[in-house]
């Protein structure tokens, strides 16, 4: 894979910083991949920006990116033009412990699909929300009690 973007020779998609090119300068499909540590019976979300090749002047065919995140994975089709969009993947980890990010791109052309923004994120579990939600009726109801209160001074 190769870095490109602002400051660099290539800079298919300007505007958007620094980005990876998935296929490098080898002509072979490229891989990124990063093991992370992650903890059992949490829910995590991947999200990560995906755009085509943008080669100017065209003749590049259409990129597949195949993604995987634990167990989780997901397939992408770009047309060399498509500009950058956000995708996003969910996995939750059966125990604790190390767990594959990967990105492999399919083409071998030597112009890959440019990818961005990766980030993974725990979600919060439907109980902190219930808990939050519980909070801010109690705060509310307090402030009512005590303009009641104040008003009936």
């Amino acid at each position: 894979v190769d870095i490109i973007g602002t400051g660099f020779l290539y800079d298919y998609v300007p505007g958007n910083g620094l980005y990876v090119d998935l296929d490098g300068s080898t002509s072979e499909g490229g891989t990124l991949f990063k093991f992370l540590n992650l903890t059992g019976g949490t829910t995590y979300q991947l999200s990560f920006d995906l755009a085509g090749n943008n080669v100017p002047g065209g003749g590049y065919p259409s990129d597949i990116v195949d993604v995987t995140f634990g167990s989780a994975a997901g397939t992408y089709t770009l047309d060399p033009g498509d500009g950058f969009s956000t995708r996003t993947l969910s996995f939750t980890a059966g125990g604790n412990g190390s767990f594959a990010l990967l990105f492999h791109n399919r083409g071998g052309d030597n112009a890959g699909a440019l990818l961005d923004n990766v980030s993974v994120t725990a979600v919060p579990e439907p109980e902190t929300y219930a808990m939050l939600l519980a909070g801010l009726g109690a705060i509310g109801f307090m402030r009512r009690r005590r303009q009641a209160q104040a008003q009936d001074q």
